[in-house]
């Protein structure tokens, strides 16, 4: 358990505190989130680690994924997605402090922990819709196992966002506090589940999530086909251009 400029890992007492300290808007790409794998599966490895927190020191938790080279005609999500999954096979329960903006893959990101805490200003959004293009990093499975089928066709169809007191409303977040309480807020319920004995913690938390990694990965495949295909086209290009110049789209079915 080494920590980085970028991933700052600290262990207090049974917890461990990974924070994401990126650059805004706080991307992620391929190489950090192995590194991120790399950390939970060293904490799975560590006997003192009981539960974890992900936290980010931005204002944002996750504004979204750098693919690297997509908009620039090298549309393959696939080894990012491919690291990401990984995320979901650590045995540790997870707790992640979502202040700010968690969109896209970074509400992907978010929903790799097991509890959310959040607060009145997070925004979370899946909008990938918005920008032409395909839910990716198993969110067609978790989303709606958190929400159910019908708020998560709602988010992901208009790619709205919504807020903590929102996100909590539909299940989204698991806890709803002040914005200063969410990284302290996150750590005490982690602290908790640290409480209980580590070995009943991760038998019935592997129960609970029994074959859901396996599932991820099979949802991720056909969510990365669909993706090479519409990363080509001028809806994307359209998309992901409206976005950054904070427009509407004007969306042709191309």
């Amino acid at each position: 358990m080494t920590s980085s400029p970028d991933l700052c890992i600290t262990l207090t007492g049974h917890v461990a505190h990974i924070e994401m300290r990126r650059e805004a808007p706080g991307y992620i790409d391929m190489d950090f989130v192995t590194r991120l794998a790399g950390q939970l599966e060293a904490l799975d490895a560590d006997d003192d680690c009981r539960a974890i927190v992900l936290s980010s020191a931005g204002k944002a938790f996750c504004a979204g994924a750098d693919f690297g080279g997509v908009t620039q005609g090298t549309p393959d999500p696939g080894p990012f997605y491919q690291q990401a999954m990984r995320l979901f096979r650590t045995r540790k329960p997870i707790v992640a402090a979502v202040q700010g903006a968690a969109i896209g893959a970074g509400l992907g990101l978010a929903l790799v922990a097991d509890f959310r805490v959040a607060g009145p200003s997070a925004r979370l959004s899946a909008n990938f819709n918005r920008l032409g293009i395909h839910p990716g990093f198993g969110l067609t499975l978790t989303l709606p196992r958190l929400v159910g089928e019908q708020q998560a066709a709602l988010l992901f169809f208009t790619g709205r966002r919504i807020d903590g007191a929102e996100a909590q409303r539909i299940g989204l977040a698991d806890e709803l506090v002040a914005d200063a309480e969410v990284l302290p807020r996150a750590l005490a319920l982690a602290a908790e589940i640290a409480e209980s004995s580590p070995t009943a913690v991760e038998s019935t938390r592997a129960s609970l999530r029994l074959g859901l990694a396996e599932r991820i990965a099979e949802v991720n495949r056909r969510e990365r086909e669909i993706q090479i295909g519409q990363m080509v086209s001028a809806d994307f290009r359209e998309g992901v251009a409206a976005m950054a110049a904070r427009r509407p789209a004007n969306f042709t079915r191309t």
